[in-house]
């Protein structure tokens, strides 16, 4: 976790009017360690997801014969996505429906043919077996119409499986098929996913959720977009109830308000949640002071000799013109802010 705080400005002009006074007196430009205390914020990485986004996969296997769309498109809700070839299943279709047609039929006639036994069987015409044969007969040939008329509607509503239609307005995110291409059952076809609703997910270690103020503004930082559009100020997250047990982290969900400018699911983001400690007293250097020579950092110190000598540092965050220094300096030391000129006067 890295954490951030900021420069007061009161601090930075007075680094500047030092720096300039020692200038003006001729001698290497120089500034004091400045010592900064700000709220303080912990950085957490995160990726935009959309809270609706829908894989869709067939439901039967055929070749693809119409695909109207390509990844990128905006489509309504109902508008058809997909065609698979559907000739077996209409065929089928109208198999049944035929079948549905004969039960019908033979229903028909065990209906007439009951009620004439009955007839007959009060006039003591026949005996009660042939009555009860009439019966059975129809009973039968009532359940039979029954199967074959579900049969026609489920051979009718799988013959709707070869269209694919959009289950709600969105936008095409993935369509990895192509004109001609088999289609499988269970086999994804194209993603979908809603644009107005969208969300950050960052992972947080579970100790760190203690120190933020529930409902206190946060920022999110959105590194990929324009200048003008990287930063927003919201106030209000979700926490899931469950801590991942291998990284000892939860996850954090901030929904994004629908008039955010060029957000799409994928996109890297940051948030910036404040704590309710202050931080402790920090060490600001400019940054234009910073030596890097191979893996070793460092800074040119100007002893009470006026002698400038490097020293390795280690450094934290940047923040705006100035720099974090963790270790290596004290507070109040003077240090180069021109290190080319600071390597002569070390000659």
């Amino acid at each position: 976790m890295l954490r951030a705080s900021r420069v007061s400005a009161a601090l930075i002009m007075a680094a500047l009017h030092i720096s300039v006074a020692w200038a003006a007196q001729g001698e290497l430009a120089s500034t004091l360690v400045q010592v900064g205390g700000a709220a303080e914020n912990s950085r957490y990485d995160g990726v935009v997801e959309a809270v609706r986004q829908t894989v869709i996969a067939s439901q039967v296997s055929g070749a693809i014969i119409d695909l109207p769309v390509k990844a990128g498109d905006v489509v309504k809700a109902g508008q058809v996505l997909v065609r698979i070839d559907a000739r077996s299943a209409v065929q089928g279709s109208l198999a049944s429906q035929a079948q549905s047609q004969a039960a019908r039929s033979a229903l028909e006639l065990a209906t007439k043919d009951v009620e004439r036994q009955r007839h007959l069987f009060e006039k003591q015409y026949i005996s009660q077996s042939a009555l009860e044969r009439a019966e059975t007969q129809f009973r039968a040939s009532s359940e039979q119409l029954k199967a074959q008329l579900a049969q026609a509607s489920m051979a009718t509503i799988q013959s709707d499986f070869y269209v694919i239609k959009a289950p709600y307005a969105g936008v095409i995110a993935d369509l990895p098929i192509a004109l001609g291409d088999m289609a499988m059952p269970g086999k994804a076809m194209l993603t979908v996913y809603d644009p107005k609703g969208l969300r950050i997910t960052a992972s947080v270690p579970q100790t760190s959720m203690n120190n933020y103020v529930d409902g206190q503004p946060f920022k999110v930082e959105l590194p990929g977009l324009t200048a003008d559009h990287q930063w927003l100020s919201l106030t209000h997250m979700q926490l899931l109830p469950t801590i991942d047990a291998n990284t000892h982290t939860l996850q954090i969900r901030v929904d994004l308000p629908v008039t955010a400018h060029g957000i799409a699911p994928g996109l890297f983001a940051r948030l910036w949640l404040p704590s309710q400690r202050s931080s402790a007293s920090h060490l600001y250097v400019p940054t234009s002071s910073i030596v890097r020579r191979g893996e070793m950092t460092g800074l040119y110190v100007i002893d009470a000799n006026k002698h400038a000598l490097l020293r390795q540092v280690r450094l934290g965050n940047a923040q705006n013109d100035s720099i974090e220094v963790l270790s290596g300096v004290s507070a109040g030391e003077r240090i180069a802010i021109d290190p080319a000129a600071a390597v002569k006067e070390a000659r």
